[in-house]
């Protein structure tokens, strides 16, 4: 039996960071993972798609330079085996640069394998057994796969699988009309697809206000994406060019179909039980404040606990333990405001409550709402389309959560993010001077705005 100081399990974007600040503090850390290094980030999720979907941006921009006075002769190409080959590139520098990081570590095993728990102390992993009084777990998440009618006898793609890619298809059914299925749909569609968007729910975005998803839902279709809502039967079988999805509302023949119906946690191998760790319903590890699970001596950190599934949560995960664990500081996940963005083109940002969280929580409310149309910087770029949305509190005069989708919304709700960590109060943040000509700017005009309802 080998022994070490910590075991990190998984090798994501909270893991390998918490390993490398305790290997700085002389500790001696395994770090286990199963695949590649640098999780669903660097290898499936956020650096290879949206290195996808800035491709997609430069077809879409090509295709409407006329509009600019640009005019470029013939018809626009796409060269699928460059955009993926590009993807790749971005993925495999990131993973190698972590490989390099961690190799140069005295005090730092990686070990690539499937761990298992033995007992609270103890894993497995390639027949050895490894023990340790710290174990953190960072094993990411997966895509779900429904139980659909005829699924099991078409080649279905996942947000994994689609990324490798290198021929165009020619008619791309999405099925599940929520971020990752939004970003694919929009991103084939300006590569030259016919797109379909097939959600069960009555609304794209769900999660979003009913004037987002609907405002989302026109972005979408002004590019000819073809979307079908309220669907509450599918069904797959083969064609002699491809696949039908067949609908109770519609029969579509597609090329490809894109399975993006959500993730669930990579939790139901590890052996919990042995450790005793507890999980919810859906498979989350239950932790507490300080992300510490029911058994002494393990944590979850990521995608596995349920509290956030992306990157930037999953690396605060590390700062909030690494803080309590190393450098005695007393920080909570509770304390964590939620942000994050949908990279449609334009983009959503978003940040804190909802309309209809904030209208549900009994507070008196204020709401302002500014259309990209007044906004001058979109206009000067021809890229009006969206609103930018604001709720505060009507008493502490606290912003409570916004929604900018328009033109660099994910870049400017880092103005109301970093307002509502600080715990800025609107009417101070209305006396802010922003630069002439950008987004930014219009944030104090918008607060200045705000309503009761």
């Amino acid at each position: 039996m080998k022994s070490f100081d910590a075991i990190v399990i998984g090798g994501g974007q909270a893991g390998p960071f918490l390993a490398a600040r305790m290997v700085e503090k002389g500790m001696k850390v395994a770090l286990i993972e199963r695949k590649f290094l640098g999780g669903t980030c660097v290898n499936a999720g956020c650096m290879p798609t949206k290195t996808l979907v800035a491709s997609a941006r430069a077809a879409h921009v090509a295709r409407s330079g006329a509009v600019y006075g640009v005019n470029i002769p013939g018809e626009i190409a796409i060269d699928m085996k460059v955009v993926r080959a590009r993807a790749e590139a971005v993925t495999m520098n990131a993973r190698n640069g972590l490989i390099g990081w961690f190799a140069g570590m005295d005090g730092m095993t990686v070990i690539y394998g499937h761990a298992r728990f033995e007992d609270p102390k103890t894993v497995s992993v390639n027949g050895e057994t490894l023990t340790a009084p710290r174990i953190f777990l960072n094993v990411g998440a997966r895509p779900v796969i429904p139980d659909l009618p005829g699924i099991n006898d078409i080649d279905y793609l996942t947000s994994t699988s689609i990324i490798h890619l290198d021929t165009l298809p020619r008619h791309l059914a999405v099925i599940g009309g929520s971020y990752i299925g939004l970003e694919f749909a929009q991103m084939y569609r300006r590569f030259g697809a016919e797109v379909s968007v097939i959600e069960h729910g009555p609304k794209l975005a769900s999660r979003e206000d009913e004037d987002i998803s609907d405002a989302i839902a026109d972005v979408l279709r002004s590019e000819g994406i073809d979307i079908h809502t309220g669907v509450s039967d599918i069904a797959f079988a083969r064609s002699s060019d491809g696949i039908t999805v067949a609908t109770d509302s519609a029969r579509i023949d597609a090329s490809h179909v894109l399975i993006a119906t959500g993730r669930k946690p990579n939790t139901d191998d590890l052996g919990l039980d042995a450790a005793g760790v507890i999980t919810d319903k859906h498979g989350y590890i239950t932790v507490d404040d300080k992300l510490a699970t029911n058994v002494e001596g393990i944590w979850a950190l990521g995608d596995c606990n349920g509290h956030g599934a992306f990157t930037h949560t999953s690396y605060n995960d590390f700062e909030i333990a690494a803080a309590n664990l190393l450098d005695g500081d007393d920080r909570n996940l509770s304390s964590r405001i939620p942000a994050y963005a949908l990279y449609i083109d334009p983009p959503l940002g978003r940040v804190g409550m909802t309309e209809k969280q904030a209208r549900a929580s009994g507070r008196k409310i204020m709401i302002s709402t500014r259309p990209m149309s007044r906004v001058g910087r979109a206009n000067e770029r021809g890229e009006t389309k969206g609103f930018m949305k604001v709720i505060a509190d009507a008493e502490t005069k606290k912003i409570l959560g916004a929604a900018i989708l328009g033109i660099e919304g994910d870049e400017v709700i880092h103005g109301i993010i970093d307002a509502m960590n600080a715990g800025t109060t609107y009417p101070a943040l209305q006396w802010s001077v922003p630069i002439h000509p950008t987004v930014s700017e219009l944030i104090p005009t918008l607060l200045g705005d705000l309503k009761p309802v």
